[in-house]
């Protein structure tokens, strides 16, 4: 059994499966390698409710539906001399009526939970709960990427949240004590208040709890460098969409970081989607003054106009490299030349072009190869191989034929490119051997 690792798709998928043929909650843990509790709360947490109808019935969960004879209640069914319609069969009747009851499936209250494997769901005319796979993994997506973009909460629950704590906390009460007597109107758990107070989100601060300053805490070295979220407003993946809704033409240009080893040289990869050319600059430091540094000579080698027409749009990922977007996107005199944007976190799909791409570096430097040894002269031969290599996706020809057709080979030379032909073409670790 996998223990410590999520669900996927597949996983889901079976799940759906096992359930419309009415396997038990241990069969389906057996069959994915799960507990059969964790199935249980999967199902349970990402069931989702449909008001369908049965076949050539619309919903309706009134509870005298089956002995009914009342009609025109809605006021809108058409009534004559050969025709009646029931308030049973309309479906829009239960919002009027006065004697509406409402029924909900007692299956629901027991294993499996959901209506997937239930053999009445063809003609029953309650509301459906089913689980299904591609609803449930999309959540799951959503749920991963907001909890790792840090501290989800509104400024309308903050201020609700920060009218109660922060008085009391400032009459010397303790965060334990405030949720024992206001656990109804607060409705969040005491550690999240205190992840809340740590984070600065109230008015009352740490200092203002006497107990919690006397505890120093545990030294941590810091591993990564912090990013400031705040370059991130305005430049979301939501921003990105509808920036390219407005500018629907515009090329855009992905950014990404290949590592060797922990601490050696990295490649800034910069890749052009539409064509499939990819560039690659070796940074001795995996640090944002580096990629700045390649931005502004890129600047000053292709001209303003080029680089402009070129580099129109920028998407990287949360890496803290591209922590300083201004400055990748203004020149030394402040004129504007780009604009940049981020994935979502945890979302590598979302500029997978570029991650695509990365697979034909790997066949030349393979993962865990340490990067640091090679020269920008062997990084550009090593592209040029790439770039010369003709794609399926491209009608066979290379990247470099089609970026040259689209935007003229004096930019390619400009950026060091040359066209390697075909039966000389290395991908393998012997080109920089």
């Amino acid at each position: 059994m996998a223990k410590y690792s999520h669900l996927n798709n597949e996983d889901r998928s079976q799940i759906e499966t096992s359930l419309i043929n009415c396997k038990s909650f241990k069969e389906i843990g057996e069959a994915v390698g799960k507990d059969c509790t964790t199935i249980s709360k999967e199902i349970r947490s990402h069931m989702v409710f449909r008001k369908t109808g049965a076949y050539g019935r619309p919903f309706n969960d009134c509870a005298k539906r089956k002995n009914c004879k009342l009609s025109g209640t809605c006021n809108t069914c058409p009534e004559s001399k050969w025709h009646t319609r029931f308030c049973c069969t309309c479906g829009r009747c239960n919002d009027y009526c006065i004697l509406y009851e409402k029924e909900k499936c007692p299956k629901l209250t027991r294993p499996p939970y959901v209506c997937n494997g239930c053999q009445d769901k063809r003609y029953c005319t309650l509301e459906k709960c089913i689980y299904d796979a591609s609803s449930a993994h999309n959540e799951y997506i959503s749920v991963l990427a907001e909890s790792r973009q840090g501290i989800a909460v509104s400024d309308e629950e903050k201020k609700r949240l920060n009218d109660i704590i922060s008085p009391l906390i400032l009459k010397g009460q303790s965060l334990h004590h405030i949720c024992l007597n206001h656990m109804d109107e607060l409705m969040v758990s005491e550690r999240t208040l205190y992840t809340y107070m740590d984070a600065g989100l109230f008015t009352a601060k740490n200092i203002d709890m006497p107990r919690k300053v006397r505890f120093r805490p545990r030294r941590k070295r810091p591993d990564t460098i912090k990013v400031d979220s705040k370059c991130r407003e305005g430049r979301t993946l939501d921003d990105y969409k509808e920036y390219m809704m407005e500018h629907p033409d515009t090329p855009v240009a992905q950014l990404d970081s290949v590592e060797g080893v922990k601490g050696g040289a990295v490649l800034l990869t910069v890749t052009f989607p539409s064509v499939g050319l990819q560039l690659a600059f070796r940074r001795d430091h995996n640090d944002a003054q580096s990629v700045i540094n390649i931005f502004d000579r890129m600047y000053l080698e292709l001209g303003p106009d080029t680089f402009i027409k070129l580099f129109p749009v920028l998407l990287a990922d949360n890496g803290s490299e591209f922590s300083d977007p201004k400055r990748i996107e203004f020149d030394a005199n402040e004129n504007r030349r780009s604009r940049m944007f981020y994935c979502n976190a945890s979302a590598p799909y979302q500029k997978g072009s570029c991650e695509a791409h990365h697979e034909m570096i790997r066949r030349v430097i393979p993962k865990g190869v340490d990067i640091t040894p090679y020269t920008q002269a062997q990084i550009t031969l090593m592209m040029n191989h790439i770039n010369s290599y003709r794609r399926n996706t491209l009608v066979n020809k290379s990247p470099y034929e089609v970026f040259g057709f689209l935007y003229g080979e004096d930019v390619l030379k400009k950026s060091g490119l040359s066209l390697i032909p075909p039966d000389e073409i290395i991908l393998s670790p012997e080109l920089l051997k």
